[in-house]
């Protein structure tokens, strides 16, 4: 089967298995009361949403990997075990990050408040999860560990020294994921936006571990955005969002340039930083804000903005930066 033809199949199968998974799934949350908690200190404009089902993740990442069950039969893998193996790794990264997500999303519900895991016990967690993941793929598949800098000739070679910085890229961007999933649609609006480059990237250099992830995510994205744009009918928690981080994370490594994820992800980065700087100028200050709130998307809305308009501009800027990761790098 050519690439073309896989990224039909998985992109459809993706799509219609997430609708039918997330229509069902918003009832059977709702009659347990698994509603979405709002912090006290948060947007007082999202309080209304107090309630909203969460961990909608469940419903794309069982369609992810339905479709990884079916291309072990209808695609060849005994002539590319490294093909598997490369998309095996990546699942199973994306999927245990996942599961941090769904104890994350369990503490908040049976605790009645936002917030579950402490932050140490869940960054712990990330870290076993992606030094596996560093070992596996280096075992596995093997892992180049020079890097590529747009505008200078040649790899930079960086030795033991790459893997400190893919673990830091690794944890971080899982985060700044995490960190985008605050108003309707927005983490998969851009993680759709990923997907779409990485679709254009495995079709085009007939890479078919690239194809098959970047085809099932780009389905579940719009599957999922039927029922999670504004106003939203569930969320997909921590429970989907550690997931999509570990999915847009590892097309860096897929890529074979592990900092391809400052382009391609270039608003995650922002949101995680507007974070960063806000609490650094809060210490600093001892009191002073830069911006209204943070993560980047709250700034906005006091700005006046609509979530319909946050998502979009931010949705844009991401397809610019993902155009600018296939021109200037890729």
């Amino acid at each position: 089967m050519d690439n073309i033809h896989v990224f039909v199949v998985n992109f459809l199968i993706s799509l219609i298995l997430t609708v039918i998974f997330t229509k069902k799934l918003i009832p059977l949350i709702k009659s347990r009361k698994f509603g979405q908690r709002i912090l006290e200190d948060g947007p007082n404009w999202h309080k209304p949403k107090e309630g909203t089902p969460t961990m909608g993740g469940i419903a794309f990442i069982s369609a992810i990997l339905i479709c990884f069950l079916v291309n072990i039969f209808i695609l060849d893998f005994s002539q590319s075990y490294k093909e598997f193996v490369c998309i095996l790794n990546v699942l199973v990264y994306a999927v245990l990050n996942g599961a941090i997500g769904i104890i994350d999303d369990l503490a908040k519900i049976r605790n009645k408040r936002n917030q579950g895991l402490t932050p140490k016990m869940k960054f712990a967690f990330q870290s076993i999860v992606a030094i596996l993941f560093l070992v596996s793929f280096k075992f596995t598949v093997g892992i180049d560990t020079s890097i590529r800098i747009p505008f200078i000739e040649g790899n930079i070679e960086l030795g033991f020294f790459f893997y400190i910085l893919a673990f830091f890229v690794l944890c971080g961007f899982v985060n700044a994921v995490n960190l985008s999933d605050g108003i309707d649609g927005l983490a998969s609006a851009l993680t759709f936006s990923v997907s779409l480059l990485f679709v254009f990237v495995g079709t085009i250099y007939d890479n078919t571990p690239i194809t098959f992830l970047s085809a099932s995510l780009l389905g579940a994205m719009l599957g999922f955005l039927l029922f999670n744009f504004h106003p939203a009918k569930i969320f997909m928690g921590d429970t989907g969002s550690l997931f999509l981080g570990a999915m847009v994370v590892s097309f860096s490594f897929l890529a074979n340039n592990v900092l391809l994820v400052l382009l391609f992800g270039f608003v995650f980065l922002c949101e995680a930083m507007s974070v960063i700087l806000q609490v650094a100028v809060y210490k600093i200050t001892k009191g002073k804000r830069l911006f209204k709130m943070a993560p980047l998307h709250h700034h906005f809305e006091k700005c006046g903005w609509s979530e319909i308009k946050v998502v979009s501009v931010f949705f844009l800027i991401n397809l610019i930066f993902c155009a600018f990761a296939y021109f200037l790098v890729i």
